[in-house]
């Protein structure tokens, strides 16, 4: 059941990334920062790809996805349309990884980092959602504020 639920709230939430990047009118305010708002949509909407596909499609779905983290806030001017792909394809990923995960899967530990405290993997599925709508809220902002 809380399987069905996250698959639809990351379906969701990444389809409403799409729309936000094809709801700019001008693809380049996609990159826009000034002196308060310095990551640009684009660079919001790497960070959730490469967020995404190593801690779930990596992590727990083996896909071979190497995360390179500091290219997601540092490469510029991604075409909308790769961004766009990159998205769906993380959608895939996203499914079908977590169409395989049991009951028992989501209460194994989860631990991102060697210091950090354990969590299940139940848990981090919700925290890797909320930071998306998080992002997401962000990137909404971004367009109204710099697509003018």
């Amino acid at each position: 059941m809380l399987i069905e639920s996250l698959i639809k709230l990351y379906k969701r939430d990444l389809n409403i990334l799409i729309n936000e990047i094809e709801a700019y009118s001008n693809e380049v305010a996609l990159w826009n920062v000034n002196n308060t708002i310095t990551n640009s949509a684009g660079n919001l909407c790497l960070h959730l790809v490469g967020n995404l596909n190593a801690f779930i499609g990596a992590s727990l779905g083996n896909t071979g996805y190497v995360r390179q983290r500091d290219l997601e806030f540092s490469l510029k001017n991604v075409p909308r349309i790769e961004l766009i792909s990159q998205v769906k394809d993380t959608i895939i990923v996203v499914e079908n990884t977590l169409k395989t995960l049991t009951e028992t899967d989501l209460q194994k530990e989860y631990k991102r980092r060697a210091l950090e405290e354990t969590m299940t993997t139940e848990y981090f599925l919700m925290h890797l959602v909320m930071h998306l709508s998080y992002h997401l809220g962000q990137i909404n902002y971004h367009r109204r504020f710099f697509d003018k």
